[in-house]
């Protein structure tokens, strides 16, 4: 690959405001890793910790809506969005370290990620205050920001549900 991961890192929202030094110990943690079309890299509901960032390449992230339906065979996953270079996906783990809320397929032959541990990165922000408070406000950030766009997708859907209702037939 011809950037360095901390090139990669520089130019992703999460990692921004980092100085020269902060992303290189930032690299140091990082695991460049390859991957082909099709292949599940993360398992809506199944625990794992690791933050991504795609330095090539797309990412789809898709849910499964039977998850809230007591039939949940009857549904197949759907694709939300699909994320591209210099964006990242498994930042709610990150913070609480919880199940994943959705799953992630490669979308591209030959996407590159950069893996990132969560032990790995807290240690870095916890042995080094400055770079771990960048970090975390810049996740926040993030996670308010993809808050904010679930809430108006959220809201599009109940506009078009309620518009979909059959209109009452007085007798």
């Amino acid at each position: 690959m011809q950037q360095s991961i901390a090139a990669i890192l520089s130019v992703t929202e999460i990692f921004d405001n980092l100085n020269n030094t902060q992303l290189e110990l930032v690299a140091s943690v990082c695991e460049l890793v390859a991957y082909n079309q099709g292949e599940v890299l993360l398992k809506e509901n199944e625990s794992t910790t690791e933050l991504y960032v795609i330095a090539r390449g797309g990412v789809e992230i898709m849910m499964n809506p039977s998850f809230v339906d007591i039939e949940q065979d009857k549904y197949e996953p759907v694709v939300l969005t699909e994320l591209r270079q210099g964006q990242v996906f498994g930042e709610v783990a990150l913070v609480d370290e919880g199940i994943r809320s959705a799953t992630a397929r490669i979308s591209q032959d030959n996407t590159t990620l950069l893996k990132i541990p969560r032990d790995r990165l807290m240690l870095l922000c916890d042995t080094y205050p400055d770079l771990g408070y960048k970090v975390m406000k810049n996740v926040a950030a993030d996670l308010a920001f993809k808050i904010r766009n679930t809430d108006l997708t959220v809201r599009q859907y109940q506009l078009m549900l309620s518009q979909e209702k059959p209109e009452e037939v007085d007798d």
